[in-house]
């Protein structure tokens, strides 16, 4: 039977000083596994940013408002660090030192603290102090290179390859790591240092085996899993939709060749050399009917081929909607939680948190009644102004 809780980490408390990008987002999935997650924003919001009620990188949490740069604010943040697990953090390196919220500081209060930085270039190394987005630090590990044709400049992946599968993953996965070495060493914290640039590098793991042992070339768009190769990218259809085919082995490209129209007389997949002719073949023939069209013909089969949605048509998708892979909840259409368990299954059960909005409720939960007279402290009444 389902666990009436929240999640698995029901129970797990994690304060995140609130940044944008990949530290919220590590800190939603921390609180839609279930985890009490406060979120200590800034007065005046931590930068450019939608609106608080749309922003769903903040369901899931509570909110105080804390003003860091006041005689009181590290005292207020250092009370809830006091009570908690897990601390994230996005400044520059030194920055939560100067602040009083550093490591040394929040373990001294909480020894069994477990204190995750997200940083893009790292805490340490000659360009840890300066300025990145997601977009430099992937450029740097080689990995935005690996992405678009070979006679063009790279594909920007939009924020998901550094910033979030890069970054938020891995501070995720090291500070659930440092959580159960605290837990099974009695109670030792640690400091987990998570950079983009450290994620996105390992994620090419294979890709670097592959180089060394030949098997991949180290120029952009002329590999197996690049684009390079006829049977795995993408094709435009009739009504300029597209198609994303991914028929890599021998059975899966018969299916394929044969649901698309060019078994008999198509060139010879295994030899390179005849590739420009196949794909001219393959395009040719995508080009004859609409992107629903060759869905119909490709439903159901093990040709590994897909439509190309929008985010707005994914959510629609007959598989996607079946798995509940998609909810509507607080007028917004966003992601469930992932992955799913089967006793302690996570749930959106808040919407994004506004600034602030919380404090009183926190203050009681955490008993931290200095909150609630705090520089910045702010009840539920006023939390839109």
């Amino acid at each position: 039977m389902a666990d009436s809780g929240h999640g698995p980490l029901s129970g797990v408390r994690v304060v995140e000083l609130a940044g944008i990008g990949p530290g919220p987002f590590a800190a939603m999935l921390l609180a839609d596994l279930g985890a009490d997650v406060v979120r200590v924003d800034r007065p005046g919001g931590a930068g450019p940013r939608i609106a608080p009620e749309y922003d769903l990188t903040n369901r899931n949490k509570r909110s105080v408002v804390v003003d860091l740069k006041s005689p009181e604010g590290a005292v207020r943040v250092l009370d809830l660090a006091e009570r908690a697990d897990v601390l994230v953090e996005g400044y520059r390196p030194g920055v939560a030192e100067r602040l009083g919220v550093g490591p040394e500081e929040c373990l001294a209060r909480n020894p069994r603290l477990v204190y995750g930085r997200m940083t893009g270039w790292g805490q340490q190394g000659p360009l840890a102090d300066t300025a990145g987005h997601d977009i430099a630090y992937i450029a740097l590990t080689g990995a935005l290179g690996m992405i678009g044709p070979p006679d063009g400049p790279p594909a920007v992946p939009a924020n998901i390859l550094g910033d979030y599968a890069g970054g938020s993953l891995y501070l995720v996965i090291g500070v659930l790591a440092a959580l159960q070495h605290a837990r099974a060493e009695g109670g030792k914290g640690q400091i987990v240092d998570a950079a983009i640039v450290d994620g996105t590098a390992h994620l090419t793991a294979m890709i670097h085996g592959m180089l060394a042992a030949g098997g991949w070339q180290d120029r952009r768009g002329t590999n197996l899993l690049d684009g390079g190769a006829p049977f795995y990218g993408t094709y435009e259809t009739a009504d300029g939709g597209h198609m994303a085919v991914g028929a890599l082995e021998p059975r899966f490209y018969a299916e394929f060749s044969r649901l698309l129209g060019i078994e008999d007389g198509a060139p010879d997949r295994n030899d390179p050399a005849a590739w420009g002719a196949l794909r001219t073949a393959i395009a040719a023939r995508f080009r004859t009917r609409s992107r629903a069209e060759w869905t119909e013909v490709f439903a159901h089969s093990d040709a590994c081929v897909a439509p190309v949605l929008s985010l707005r048509e994914a959510p629609a998708h007959p598989h996607l909607a079946a798995r509940g892979t998609f909810v509507d909840r607080y007028g917004l259409t966003q992601p469930a939680p992932a992955p799913r368990f089967s006793a302690t299954p996570g749930t959106v059960r808040r919407p994004p948190a506004q600034p602030g909005a919380d404090t009183e409720e926190i203050a009681r939960d955490w008993q931290v009644p200095g909150l609630t007279a705090g520089p910045g402290g702010r009840g539920r009444q006023d939390a839109g102004s």
